[in-house]
């Protein structure tokens, strides 16, 4: 009879291939105990509460509804009412006029804002540091303004 083909080293890399297979398995089913995968659609869903914090828990319904007339809900474009002509006359104060070139801005005194001039907007021939009334148009490059009168 003959002397069996496996040493002790082989022995061993035996050993330790069947241990090293049964460590995968375990990890595999810790693995598959743990996933998410095949969980529901609820439990990947999450919720704002009216603080703006995320929740888990979906909103209470019956909490906090708001009645809405039917009539109140604007589709498009909302109206807009007439404006008063008196409302569209602004007053102001010639800040710069530049008389050879034929421009100049005005210092609008509500908005403060500076609103240039030119000669075809003037209604009367202006200077410097006059009170005027005028109206606002847009123009190519911004706020034009029109119809220009000294106040007396």
């Amino acid at each position: 009879m003959g002397r069996s083909q496996e040493t002790f080293s082989k022995k061993e890399k035996e050993k330790k291939k069947l241990k090293k297979r049964q460590d995968k398995e375990q990890k595999k089913e810790e693995r598959l105990a743990n996933s998410n995968k095949g969980k529901g659609i609820d439990e990947m869903l999450a919720y704002v509460d009216d603080e703006g914090n995320i929740t888990d828990t979906p909103p209470d319904p019956t909490k906090k509804k708001k009645e809405v007339k039917q009539e109140d809900i604007q589709i498009g474009v909302p109206k807009h009412e007439e404006v008063d002509p008196a409302d569209l006359i602004r007053k102001g104060t010639i800040t710069f006029f530049n008389t050879s070139k034929g421009y100049g801005f005005i210092k609008d005194h509500d908005s403060q804002d500076s609103i240039f001039v030119h000669q075809n907007g003037l209604e009367e021939s202006v200077k410097e540091n006059d009170k005027v009334t005028f109206e606002v148009e847009k123009g190519q490059k911004g706020l034009n303004a029109v119809n220009v009168k000294l106040i007396k």
